[in-house]
């Protein structure tokens, strides 16, 4: 049994991980737009490197943390850099200059997510059960970031560069708590040799001989290409509708997220992979609907709902797909296939989706504004072609999850 002070120790580490992130990402395209009249190709040069990060941090983990430093030295280190960077965007007077501080932040921050797991993973005895519970304060983090953001009326004002100072601060704290977290010494003998097959998690290319685990893996990619349009354009779409404290609002989406987690195991039992994966995929074309058609004065609700849908979207999906992933893969691949599967979906499908979503806002825009109604129709219809693919070609197999 982990230690109290272990545990809140943990839950610390993952509340200041993601409100650091959650603190200046979801409303960077807002940012963009209001202080530097951002162009839609901008915003998805601006959010693909997270996708970039993605894709280079498996390097990082493999080749430097897992074999020379302890997880939280590096951690702290990446941090305190981090710190720097971020403020250093704020004070950008540019795009040009902007970017180039978002894109080294973006290659330092992604490594820090399996840092920060790995930290957490070794401190635990049994990690399917004590991780959830340390996890969630990482939702919370990402919440409390939102509503701070929406209460202080930083959008309305047009004054968001004050949540790069915020996350500043935050990252610079964290960076410092990190040197006194658990000790995570390297987990690799530095002069075994490297295996760049194994760091990018290529071992696990053997799981898509199945049919079915290759029909789920393809449908992962192409959703990442409609879930880029939501991280990239939502708080920028509510913001010129006239929604107020949008930030805030969105926070909804993180506790239907963690709601839906809950009874992610429920749904599962009663209604097996294929169904709950088809509400997940099923729940994007409706959220893009709702944003074509809602807007900030009767039809609010439609906003809110799509905004609520997140949960279904994301946990049904996503998720759910770890959870598969981890069924198909075994002992032999478990750490292989979940690389696979993140540096597949959050590196290529984004990157993808978030170059697409920037092209297809630079085409529907004039002097007054963007055209939101036809930009959301297109993830939308996407959504429902991928969904038909899924269910014509996905066999159903048969996961028992405990709910407990």
């Amino acid at each position: 049994m982990m230690k109290l002070t272990t545990k809140l120790q943990l839950s610390l580490l993952f509340f200041l991980e993601f409100f650091v992130w959650g603190g200046w990402f979801v409303t960077m395209g807002t940012f963009l737009s209001q202080t530097f009249n951002a162009s839609g190709s901008q915003l998805a040069m601006a959010y693909e490197t997270q996708s970039i990060g993605a894709i280079i941090a498996p390097f990082i983990i493999g080749l430097i943390a897992d074999r020379y430093f302890a997880a939280q030295k590096i951690l702290g280190i990446l941090h305190l850099v981090g710190a720097v960077l971020l403020f250093l965007a704020s004070q950008a007077g540019s795009f040009a200059n902007f970017y180039p501080y978002i894109f080294m932040y973006m290659l330092l921050y992604m490594p820090t997510l399996a840092l920060a797991n790995s930290v957490a993973f070794h401190q635990m005895k049994n990690p399917s059960k004590e991780f959830a519970p340390i996890r969630v304060l990482g939702s919370m983090g990402w919440i409390i970031a939102g509503l701070t953001i929406g209460f202080l009326a930083w959008e309305g004002s047009q004054v968001l560069k004050y949540t790069f100072y915020m996350a500043s601060a935050a990252s610079a704290v964290l960076g410092v708590y990190s040197f006194f977290l658990p000790n995570t010494p390297p987990k690799i003998d530095k002069t075994q040799k490297v295996n760049l097959k194994t760091i990018l998690g290529l071992d696990a290319l053997a799981l898509l001989k199945d049919r079915s685990y290759l029909i789920f893996f393809l449908a992962s990619v192409l959703v990442c290409i409609p879930l880029a349009f939501y991280y990239q354009h939502a708080n920028q779409f509510l913001n010129e509708v006239g929604m107020q404290a949008a930030a805030s609002k969105m926070v909804m989406g993180q506790i239907s997220e963690v709601f839906f987690l809950l009874l992610l195991p429920i749904f599962l039992n009663r209604y097996g992979l294929k169904k709950v994966l088809v509400f997940g995929v099923l729940a994007w074309g409706l959220r893009y609907l709702l944003f074509a058609y809602g807007d900030a004065g009767e039809n609010t609700w439609m906003l809110l709902f799509g905004i609520i849908l997140h949960g279904i979207c994301y946990d049904f999906f996503f998720v759910s797909g770890q959870i598969y992933t981890d069924f198909k893969a075994g002992e032999q691949y478990k750490s292989s296939a979940q690389g696979l599967i993140t540096l597949a979906t959050y590196g290529v499908g984004m990157l993808i989706g978030f170059r697409f979503a920037g092209w297809l806002t630079d085409q529907y825009v004039s002097n007054e504004g963007h055209f939101w109604k036809e930009i959301w129709i297109q993830p939308a219809i996407f959504s429902f072609l991928v969904l038909i693919l899924f269910l014509i070609f996905f066999k159903n197999e048969t996961i028992k999850i405990k709910s407990t």
